[in-house]
């Protein structure tokens, strides 16, 4: 029994290995830059969007480092909403590799929303490094809680994909409403404001938003004590595990009416 699920298990590993490969060559080519474009495209978004809001002006509204609280707010953002959007489409662009008996459904999703997982993950890390490192902002003050909010927020954006993903496969329309209803969601994901500093009856609005949850714990990680946060990482983590379930349970059973063609 223990032997079967081990070789299961490393079968379903190759499988997502290969699907990774194949996405990042269909996706980035093999010519120029190839694969880093999958870690450059998120870091020269983030950049553009740190440089906009350093070159507005917006430094000089608050004395908190606006680099710091721009970079532990944005890519957070970004990553979730690119695991979902990436979702989109997956079973249709890769419909023929499921005549492959080794190939499921939950493979090419789980395969796309690495991808983007680590694209971003690494483009933060990356960013993080280089800024303290030159001294535009200072060294976090609890990094085991960052990485704690950012594992979280990687779960949820996970989950997320798997539901978005099924839905624009059954429902056409699905995928245009979805990039316009996360382009809303982009302003009350907590990525551009502290909970803290909004009235009150928002406060009890944003903080029924997830993500909110897990970017406000990024932050208190990072400045710590100089800020207060309202985080419940309890919330998120229930909010992970019902999202996570009900995902499973959709690709489940869209993948028993999937026909190869």
């Amino acid at each position: 029994m223990t032997e079967n699920v081990r070789g299961s298990f490393h079968i379903q590993t190759r499988v997502i290995s290969a699907l990774l490969m194949r996405e990042i060559i269909t996706r980035y080519g093999r010519n120029n830059i190839g694969f880093l474009w999958l870690f450059v495209e998120p870091l020269l978004i983030t950049l553009a969007i740190l440089a906009i809001w350093t070159f507005s002006g917006a430094h000089t509204v608050s004395k908190l480092n606006i680099v710091a609280f721009m970079l532990t707010g944005y890519p957070m953002t970004m990553m979730w909403r690119d695991a979902a959007n990436r979702s989109l489409n997956a079973i249709g662009s890769n419909i023929s590799l499921l005549y492959h008996r080794n190939v499921r459904v939950l493979d090419v999703f789980t395969s796309r929303i690495l991808l983007e997982l680590a694209g971003n993950t690494v483009a933060f890390i990356g960013l993080m490094l280089v800024f303290i490192f030159i001294g535009i902002i200072p060294a976090p003050a609890n990094i085991l809680y960052m990485v704690y909010a950012w594992v979280l927020v990687a779960w949820f954006g996970s989950a997320l994909g798997l539901i978005v993903g099924v839905l624009a496969e059954r429902i056409e329309v699905f995928g245009q409403l979805w990039r316009a209803f996360s382009m809303v969601l982009m302003p009350i994901s907590g990525a551009f404001v502290f909970v803290d500093s909004v009235p009150f009856t928002v406060q009890k609005v944003l903080l029924w938003m997830p993500m909110v949850h897990g970017t406000e714990m990024l932050r208190h990680g990072y400045f710590g004590t100089v800020v207060r946060t309202h985080e419940n990482p309890w919330f998120l983590i229930v909010v992970n595990v019902v999202m996570t379930f009900v995902g499973l349970v959709m690709v489940q059973k869209y993948s028993r009416g999937v026909e190869p063609s």
